[in-house]
């Protein structure tokens, strides 16, 4: 079954190859084009393109690995002078190499079927079959809608870096805990966005694996040859990953971590507290200005829709400790109750769920994307919970529709609108069905009470602002921000 659908996804993201690709498509092969004709030393120093390597060391290995194959469709995009090239060959490749890495995604989806297969977690009611929740879950993941419009039209390679993770997690819930830290190690040098899930890892680890889960956790019950077995593995994965630039430590983690060149929100505000934040400076600034209260200085504002460290103008400017502080604040009840309670392993999935979902609301330069990590782990939870389902209803809306501004063409238009459609469609009535929750009004979703359900059906208005009040009005060439500002808001 999951072949098929597989096999059925591909199609459909052979039929986007010819969509928009962003500026990461360029990225990414000015990527291959290091890795391929730079020697190793000069990976992470290397500026002949402003799009610089700054993802960790195994992701470059895998921009490596995939150039060998790159040469034979057009070696011209492995010439680092060849800056924004982009032939036909070159986009055919880069498109597929996305689509067959999400073979490691459909792998991390089996695992994950295997564990409810395996733990009988799912207790169906008399109307439902166990199989009837995994088939919801694994088309739920495998014709994602975030990974659609981020992978195969926008162009990166999460679908790959997604399927570590839930092959990742689904090792932890089996009980094979030095995997799933292997595995996750991995992901953080693929990728290190995943950082902001790492405490949940580390909190359930050690109180489950190296303390005794079913006595108090005390150094009586720390058995240090479990921690030292578990600390050997992620040591490795990142000795083996950092091991060949360790001359040059400095400048890699400059790349991977370059606060001082991003500011707080990135060019589209990511709809988390900073959007608010955001806003409200942004109406002191012409409330100030409307009634000249106060000589500011308004030529570096947030609104200005560029990547750059910008400054707030009416409230306190915020610094990346600000971010991470509130960060572990929001982090710690979490945590606090995966430590208190061991024993249940889908108590660690709420809490890699709850920190993604902190780092996201309160992170520093969070991008949109960013909402994935928090919606395809909560996907696992909503199999199996009414309370998460109704959770994963509200946010994977909310979520996909806010990654619209990403497919800005009039050409995308159709595509991103359908198939938010189906995922709409599907994701609600499946899920209900699940729960038996069909809504009896015309004003309610399934499993929504009516304040949500007004709520999603908002979103017309807003998307039919965005496509066609701003031009209309002529709001566009006016107030080029103006759309994004209200998706990002309404979102948030």
């Amino acid at each position: 079954m999951m072949w098929t659908l597989f096999l059925l996804s591909s199609c459909v993201k052979l039929l986007l190859i010819p969509s928009y690709t962003s500026t990461d498509f360029e990225v990414h092969r000015n990527w291959l084009a290091i890795t391929s004709s730079l020697p190793l030393s000069q990976w992470y120093t290397d500026a002949t393109s402003p799009w610089t390597l700054d993802y960790p060391p195994l992701f470059a290995f895998f921009e490596y690995i995939l150039s060998f194959v790159a040469y034979y469709f057009d070696p011209l995009m492995l010439d680092v002078n060849n800056l924004n090239y982009k032939s036909d060959a070159t986009l055919l490749f880069q498109r597929l190499s996305v689509i067959f890495t999400d073979i490691i995604l459909l792998y991390g989806v089996k695992e994950c079927t295997n564990y409810f297969t395996q733990s009988k977690i799912i207790k169906p009611k008399k109307w439902t079959q166990p199989r009837s929740h995994q088939i919801v879950f694994q088309i739920l993941l495998i014709f994602n809608t975030g990974l659609f419009f981020v992978d195969h039209i926008h162009f990166q390679y999460n679908g790959f870096l997604f399927g570590v993770l839930l092959l990742s997690m689904a090792k932890i819930l089996q009980g094979h805990y030095y995997e799933g830290a292997f595995w996750f190690a991995v992901l953080l040098n693929l990728k290190h966005i995943f950082i902001y899930i790492a405490p949940a890892y580390f909190v359930f680890l050690l109180r489950n694996h190296c303390f005794h889960p079913n006595k108090p956790a005390s150094l009586s019950t720390l058995s240090m040859t479990k921690l030292s077995k578990l600390g050997a593995v992620v040591v490795s994965v990142f000795a083996v990953s950092f091991g060949p630039f360790i001359g040059q430590l400095p400048q890699v983690l400059g790349r991977l971590f370059p606060f001082d060149d991003r500011g707080l929100c990135h060019a589209y505000w990511a709809p988390n507290f900073w959007a608010l934040y955001n806003t409200v400076d942004k109406a002191a600034v012409v409330i100030v200005k409307r009634f000249d209260l106060v000589s500011v200085n308004v030529t570096n504002t947030m609104t200005r829709g560029l990547v750059e460290n910008s400054q707030h103008v009416v409230l306190p400017s915020i610094s990346p400790r600000v971010c991470l502080v509130l960060t572990l604040c929001g982090i710690l009840p979490c945590c606090y109750k995966v430590w208190k309670c061991p024993g249940n392993p889908l108590h660690f999935v709420r809490c890699l769920v709850l920190c993604a979902a902190t780092s996201f609301v309160f992170g520093w330069h969070v991008h949109e994307k960013a909402i994935l990590l928090v919606i395809i782990p909560l996907t696992l939870l909503a199999v199996i919970w009414e309370q998460e389902a109704r959770f994963f209803l509200l946010l994977s809306t909310i979520g996909y529709f806010s990654l619209f501004p990403l497919l800005f063409r009039p050409a995308e238009l159709p595509t991103k609108t359908i198939i938010f459609l189906i995922q709409c469609i599907y994701s609600f009535g499946h899920i209900s069905l699940i729960y038996q929750q069909v809504s009896s009004s015309f004003y309610r979703l399934p499993l929504l009470n009516i304040v949500e359900s007004l709520y999603i059906c908002n979103f017309v208005s807003v998307y039919l602002f965005d496509n066609f009040f701003m031009n209309l009005f002529g709001l566009r060439e006016k107030f080029p921000f103006l759309n994004l500002l209200v998706i990002s808001l309404y979102c948030s």
